[in-house]
Order: C-alpha cells, then structure tokens, then sequence
C-alpha cells in the first residue's frame, strides 16, 4: 500500500498562498471562507493555522510580499539597465508588467479595492501610500522641476496608472505587454517632461 508523502512546510504553505491569492482576486476576500482556502489548497485547517494566524493574517501577508516582490523587479532592472533615462524606465516598466503576468492573482488582490474588513483596507491604503512616496522620488530623480504641491498627485496619477492598466491588461491577455508598456511609458514622458 502507498503512502501519502508529506509536502515539505515551505511547498505546503505556497500551496496554501496559491489558493487565498485566487480566492480572494476572483471572489474577493470576504466572500472567500477559510474552508475554502483550505479545500483548494489540499490542507486542513490545522495545516493552514499552523502557518497563518487567521484567513486576515494570510491576506495582509499576501499583499505585503506581492508589494515587495512588484517593487523590487522593476526597481532592480532599472539599477542594472545601461542606457538613457527613457531606455531604462521602459526596462523597467516592462518588468513590472513581466511581473504582473507571473503572478496574476495576487496581483489582483492587491490592486483591486478590498471591502469588509478595516485593517485590511488600511493596509492597502498604506501600501498605495508608499507606492505613490516611490514615485514621487523617481519623479524628483529624473523629472523637471516641479511645485511641492503636485508632487504628490503626480504620483497617484503614476500609481494608479499602472494598477489600472495591470487589472485592465489582465482581463485582456491577448494584448501584448509590449503595447502596454509602450502606453505607460508615453504617460511617463508626459510626466516627467523633458530634462
């Protein structure tokens, strides 16, 4: 007789990330119960407590690690590209989006508006928060001089660009990535001007 081989802890908890990430993008996190999660992921209960303390705990942590892993692929092609400002935003807006692509779920579930649970919400107007601060600095970096004032919406208009044109291409994978790419890189010159 067979026996079941035990997942190793790290395989199980992506397994269990896997699943919260597709649950909660295409029903949304209320609507997504741990039972669920549970089911789609192959766990038990016990299994997914073991490794996040509530189905709140699984969520915020899904969304901090999707925000960091988005903002450190863009960032690092850009330190690495050789070339003129232009060529390396357009690098990294394509990886960006490269990025997107490989991790469609949890992309959605961060850039889609959570409802029905207050530190969730605050955790992602934390996360937009400090996106916008990165585009601020990068405007401050390689744009024209510019008032303080519109600094900051400035750089709500660049992240919620990108957020929207992502949840826009993801429902319309026919596109290629080079077209959006070549879009948000047109709204970025406008932006930034020339220098």
């Amino acid at each position: 007789m067979a026996t079941k081989q035990r997942l190793p802890a790290v395989e199980r908890r992506a397994l269990i990330e896997q699943a919260a990430a597709r649950l909660f993008a295409r029903h949304g996190y209320e609507a997504t119960t741990v039972e669920d999660v549970c089911a789609a992921a192959g766990v038990s209960k016990p299994m997914l407590y073991r490794h996040f303390q509530s189905k709140q705990d699984l969520c915020m942590r899904l969304m901090e690690r999707r925000r960091d892993e988005l903002a450190a692929a863009p960032l690092g092609t850009f330190l690495d590209t050789r070339g003129t400002v232009e060529q390396r935003l357009q690098a990294m807006i394509d990886a960006w989006f490269e990025h997107v692509a490989q991790h469609p779920d949890s992309s959605r579930l961060l850039f889609q508006d959570i409802t029905g649970d207050a530190a969730l919400k605050e955790l992602q107007l934390e996360l937009r928060r400090r996106q916008r601060a990165a585009d601020v600095a990068m405007m401050r970096e390689f744009g024209p001089p510019l008032a303080e004032e519109e600094l900051e919406p400035l750089g709500e208009i660049i992240r919620s660009s990108l957020t929207g044109l992502a949840l826009w291409w993801l429902q319309r994978p026919e596109v290629p990535r080079t077209v959006v790419v070549s879009a948000m890189l047109r709204m970025l010159r406008g932006l930034l001007g020339e220098r």
